[in-house]
């Protein structure tokens, strides 16, 4: 019935569908297995796409070749640049999206992808033979051959789901879980542990009064995640959202359901989000705040459904509705469903290598929560490099391996291995040491090129890059050498609140001035339009992130070239930490469990100190 498949994906939400499309895009031959062919990339929980750092993550895998960021955009019901008060390294692209519609849309470009198959089914263990993968076992009892397995299984891992004292098995409201995975797993030898995330209840929106809260308009600019030139809504097209909040009222009301709460009751062993906390846990662990913000959210253009945002709750349903109804607006509302907490099963993600293939069973990779992630876009980016590594694997090619200077999926994917993590791990744009390099802009031009020499970003992309490149390039070249006569940008300046130039100068000095932008300088100096000749908006505001922070991005990228001596140093598989006595007992147990590849590494891992990095170099003849 089945013949053998290069790569089986286990599990289709975002993870296991950019795995499926990255490794079939390069050309895999690959079988995504799923319990609900209807649930393929189902958005569990907000309907939204990007944010703080997340954004730049679904940037990279648009401009590695991935489908988030097209799926994203077609689906897009609202677009906000977040933080675009601060400087560029902060800019955050989001999307709110249309939930039906993304899902669907996923699905057509899975279906429409060469050398994908299908195949509803649960995957309840592995085909493991002397230490390699080689296939799964299904539900219905079909043993189906693969020369790699990606595993990408969300909260389905002997999920249970809670609501107050009730709890039943599921891996999302509706669906059942997955049995047999990790007790297989753990036999073999892998550490497994718990964690749980939750969700808001769901109303009807036709029963809230939104006279009584702030209204949330999108950008006037919509500039969305892909580089490639997808069809977007217009600004007047875009959905609302809104803002109210909590109050000490609502807050008392949900105390009373404490005592119930399975939380509380200690029913719940797992760890949750610390960045995205239950409304539990916000009146909880911040007492002596009197409200808090909650983000009212259309869940699509043809639904009347709506996602509170930040009312994440596991409290029995009667105390969700008894709180919600004292929120403004929500005085008459109406549920669809309660929220609700889901503990599942994790493997601490220091089992990986950084392709995130297993380091105990060879071909066997691991992507999304199931490495103790959070979120759509830090799943789908891992899901992408898995597919990549697992493709390329099979064809005897070398790994790709991103650094933490080359992409926020680098920064995800070294955090995860060097540190591992007890508490769901969500990005932000903090972990990013090098952040003023890894711009949401600029992902284009960091990693298409590596995209087309893997076979993943067509050719359309690599010469939208070069064609952008050269604009950039020339633009920037016009910018230094074109003149400006006071008079010319005087009435500009003084607007701006600028000083007057007493002098001659060139564009590049006018355009290094605070809050004067190259598009209204262009518009002022008609002849520096003619040269420079380009209306795209992105290569414009491009050459002005360039020209204004150049000095910053030269000294980031100094640091990195530092960092990366460390990085060359290779340490030896067969390297024995048992014979450094000098090594503290920590660093010397990290290093055995992890196994680090060079000095870099191992000078990331959580507990080592320089000291310790600085015995491996002496011992290492360095």
């Amino acid at each position: 019935m089945f013949s053998k498949y290069d790569i089986i994906v286990v599990g289709a939400g975002h993870a296991g569908c950019e795995a499926a499309a990255a490794a079939a895009n390069m050309g895999s031959k690959v079988l995504l297995v799923t319990m609900n062919m209807q649930t393929i990339a189902q958005m569990s929980c907000n309907p939204a796409m990007g944010g703080i750092a997340k954004g730049q993550i679904v940037r990279e895998i648009d401009a590695l070749g991935g489908y988030s960021g097209i799926v994203s955009d077609k689906s897009m019901i609202q677009f906000r640049m977040l933080n675009k008060s601060k400087g560029p390294g902060m800019w955050s692209p989001r999307t709110q999206n249309d939930r039906h519609l993304f899902a669907q849309t996923w699905r057509e470009l899975l279906e429409n992808t060469p050398n994908v198959d299908f195949w509803q089914d649960s995957v309840n263990s592995l085909l493991v033979s002397r230490g390699t993968v080689c296939g799964v076992v299904t539900g219905m009892g079909l043993e189906i051959q693969a020369k790699s397995v990606i595993i990408t299984s969300g909260t389905f891992l002997n999920g249970v789901i809670h609501v107050g004292e009730k709890q039943f098995g599921g891996g999302r409201m509706g669906e059942k879980g997955a049995t047999g995975i990790t007790e297989q797993l753990v036999e073999l030898g892998f550490e497994a542990d718990r964690l749980k995330t939750g969700t808001p209840p769901r109303v009807d929106g036709r029963s809230l009064d939104y006279s009584k809260m702030e209204i949330q308009e999108g950008d006037e600019e919509i500039v969305g995640f892909s580089y490639l030139p997808i069809q977007k809504i217009t600004a007047a097209q875009q959905r609302c959202c809104w803002i109210t909040h909590t109050s000490q009222e609502v807050h008392d009301i949900l105390k009373t359901g404490f005592d119930k709460s399975p939380m509380y009751q200690g029913r719940i062993q797992g760890t949750g989000p610390r960045y995205c906390p239950s409304i539990e846990d916000k009146i909880n662990r911040f007492a002596e705040r009197e409200r808090h913000q909650l983000f009212v959210e259309p869940e699509g253009w043809n639904t009347h459904e709506i996602y509170v945002n930040g009312f994440s709750t596991s409290l029995p349903e009667e105390v969700q509705f008894d709180a919600l109804r004292r929120v403004p607006g929500f005085e008459n509302c109406k549920f669809f469903r309660p929220g609700y907490a889901i503990e599942y099963d994790y493997f601490p993600p220091t089992q990986l290598k950084f392709t995130l293939e297993t380091k105990l069973i060879e071909n066997l990779y691991f992507a999304g929560q199931i490495n103790g992630t959070t979120g759509y876009e830090e799943a789908a980016c891992q899901g992408l490099m898995a597919g990549i590594n697992a493709h390329r694997k099979t064809h005897e090619l070398e790994p790709v391996i991103l650094k933490r200077s080359d992409a926020y999926i680098g920064v995800l994917i070294d955090d995860l291995i060097n540190k591992g993590t007890d508490e769901p791990y969500r990005m932000f744009t903090s972990r990013a040491e090098y952040r003023t390099i890894l711009r949401q802009d600029n992902a284009d031009l960091r990693l298409t090129e590596l995209g087309h020499s893997i076979g993943l970003a067509k050719e359309d992309r690599m010469r939208l890059v070069e064609e952008k490149i050269n604009q950039i390039n020339h633009t920037r070249s016009v910018l230094k050498s074109f003149p400006v006569e006071p008079k010319e940008v005087d009435e500009l300046l003084i607007a701006k609140g600028s000083s007057p130039l007493n002098e001659k100068t060139r564009a590049e000095k006018v355009l290094l001035r605070p809050n004067i932008g190259l598009k209204e300088l262009v518009h002022q100096l008609p002849n520096l339009a003619k040269e420079i000749n380009c209306t795209n908006e992105l290569v414009l505001e491009q050459v002005e992130i360039q020209t204004k922070y150049e000095v910053y991005i030269e000294k980031e990228k100094e640091l990195v070239h530092k960092m990366a001596a460390l990085e060359d140093l290779i340490i030896p598989d067969s390297f024995n930490y048992e014979k450094l006595s000098a090594l503290s007992a920590e660093a010397k147990q990290k290093f055995i469990k992890i196994r680090p590849r060079t000095l870099g590494q191992a000078s990331r891992i959580s507990g080592v100190n320089p000291s310790d990095v600085q015995i491996l170099m002496v011992y290492m003849g360095r």
